[in-house]
């Protein structure tokens, strides 16, 4: 069974055009090093909660999108070496020190699938 790194973020609207292109080149990456797949989505209907929600967990303000995205690989041994592959790729260096977004409240983690259909 597969493995799962999830993300949400909130990126400022007036940088989403940057955000887009760095996650088209880092999925470029990610997939070249052995991702399976790479998903970026926009929130579309992620309604402010009471008690808790996505705009809430990244502490989203009025100016910023949510966004939830996602990278599946064949396994946790098999992200592991992907990730360390990524991380020493020099067409990402520079833009991972200069991000669109708040990476300080950026939710990010691995997953174990017990399902998948």
């Amino acid at each position: 069974m597969s493995y799962v790194d999830g993300f949400v973020l909130a990126v400022p609207k007036d940088k989403l055009d940057d955000y887009k292109a760095l996650a088209r080149k880092a999925g470029e990456v990610w997939r070249e090093h052995g991702a399976l797949a790479y998903v970026e989505a926009l929130g579309d209907d992620v309604p402010y909660g009471e008690l808790t929600s996505f705009p809430r967990a990244v502490q989203a303000k009025d100016d910023e999108i949510v966004v939830f995205s996602w990278i599946v690989y064949p396994s946790r041994e098999a992200r592991d070496a992907v990730n360390a592959k990524v991380m020493e790729d020099e067409r990402l260096k520079g833009d991972m020190n200069d991000m669109p977004f708040d990476g300080k409240r950026m939710i990010y983690g691995g997953f174990r699938p017990f399902l998948e259909l």
